[in-house]
């Protein structure tokens, strides 16, 4: 099948949003779709670059369109649409509703992805429109708590058989060979000790804070921090020096194609997240999102110490991480304390972690969501 792909997310980026985007490219293109990908810009990357940013093997098309930000990504979504029919697209697959709902009015099969509540003033109508509208479309949602948001806060008419609960995955084969973690550390030259990693941005609502307090607890853990802003990380290691903590690594960025080795050099995986999570454009996820970082955490078949938002209760269970009271340090820090002496804990969560990611890999989320879609393949443009 012949799939066109539509996001307004720059590309390249190093946004979660953006890695998100190319992992469902990449997937598409294992099932043996033929892939193009348009995206806002006007640099073209080379592919080897790409895929080192991104941890991606098996090449797609990805073709960047000229946008105008005073036009809000409309004038992007009709052009990206149209090269949709020139190429006799047989399914339009989508996170931007605005490209969405066109394909629907011109005929098109199509996915929409909804990863947030909808924003601006014609979030909610565009959303409601194409849902309301007759012809062959799909939802993929990130999570169910999203999905009820969506209906009972905007009044989304979702048919019931148009929509796909759809958590992110992970690329379960790069984490298929990692080492054990005194031997990701000796390959990272990391010191040889319990190692706990938080990996992801420093995001307001990350849980930053908490991390350096157990820092401050724990001076016999080394707390590994992977990824960060370059102005987030300077600042917070400035912070380090000034606490005088000798047992924390910031890394900065890290290329996705390395990241396993990172993460895998903990015994310990860190999901400190508060009740509000701010993304990369503000507003709050706490109640409703799926971080990529959770599945990769469960690839790398490490103990996860989580914060217990319900949300994450919808992939996370009892036997594959320990859940703590979002920003509480004395309740991580009893978590902490309980799960490091206790070294068969720690391996069991870990081998119910590696087989719950069975489940998330992006080829499953894929499969998924187009199981049984379009009911015919090709439309007239």
């Amino acid at each position: 099948m012949k799939i066109c792909c539509i996001t307004s997310f720059r590309i390249p980026s190093k946004a979660a949003n953006s890695i998100q985007v190319m992992k469902v490219g990449q997937a598409l293109s294992q099932l043996g779709h033929e892939v193009v990908l348009f995206t806002p810009g006007h640099v073209h990357t080379p592919w080897k670059d790409l895929a080192a940013l991104y941890g991606l093997t098996l090449p797609f098309e990805v073709i960047w369109l000229p946008a105008y930000a005073s036009l809000k990504r409309y004038d992007f979504a009709v052009k990206a649409v149209q090269q949709a029919g020139l190429r006799k697209a047989d399914l339009i697959y989508t996170w931007l509703p605005q490209a969405g709902l066109l394909g629907v009015l011109l005929g098109f099969p199509v996915v929409l992805e909804i990863h947030d509540r909808p924003t601006g003033r014609l979030g909610s109508w565009l959303l409601r429109r194409m849902a309301e509208m007759r012809g062959e479309k799909r939802f993929a949602v990130i999570t169910r708590a999203l999905e009820q948001a969506l209906r009972h806060e905007f009044g989304i008419p979702f048919k019931k058989d148009e929509v796909v609960i759809a958590p992110n995955g992970v690329d379960l084969q790069r984490f298929e060979q990692l080492p054990a973690p005194p031997e990701a550390r000796r390959q990272l030259n990391l010191p040889q000790q319990l190692t706990a990693v938080y990996s992801g941005h420093f995001y307001a609502g990350r849980g930053m804070d908490l991390l350096l307090g157990l820092a401050q607890r724990f001076p016999n853990i080394h707390f590994l921090w992977v990824g960060g802003q370059p102005d987030a990380v300077e600042s917070y290691r400035e912070v380090v020096r000034m606490k005088g903590l000798t047992n924390v690594t910031l890394t900065g960025f890290v290329e996705n194609q390395r990241l396993p080795l990172f993460q895998a050099a903990g015994e310990i995986l860190l999901m400190p997240y508060e009740r509000q999570i701010a993304g990369s454009g503000g507003g709050n996820s706490a109640d409703i999102c799926s971080p990529m970082k959770m599945f990769e955490y469960l690839a790398c078949g490490r103990a996860i110490l989580a914060s217990d938002l319900p949300v994450l209760h919808e992939v996370l269970q009892e036997n594959n991480a320990v859940f703590c009271p979002p920003q509480d340090l004395e309740g991580w820090s009893n978590a902490l304390s309980a799960l490091v002496s206790d070294l068969n804990r720690i391996e069991m969560l870990g081998k119910n972690a590696r087989e719950t990611a069975r489940r998330f890999t992006w080829v499953v989320r894929e499969e998924k969501i187009l199981a049984g879609f379009p009911h015919r393949e090709g439309v007239k443009a």
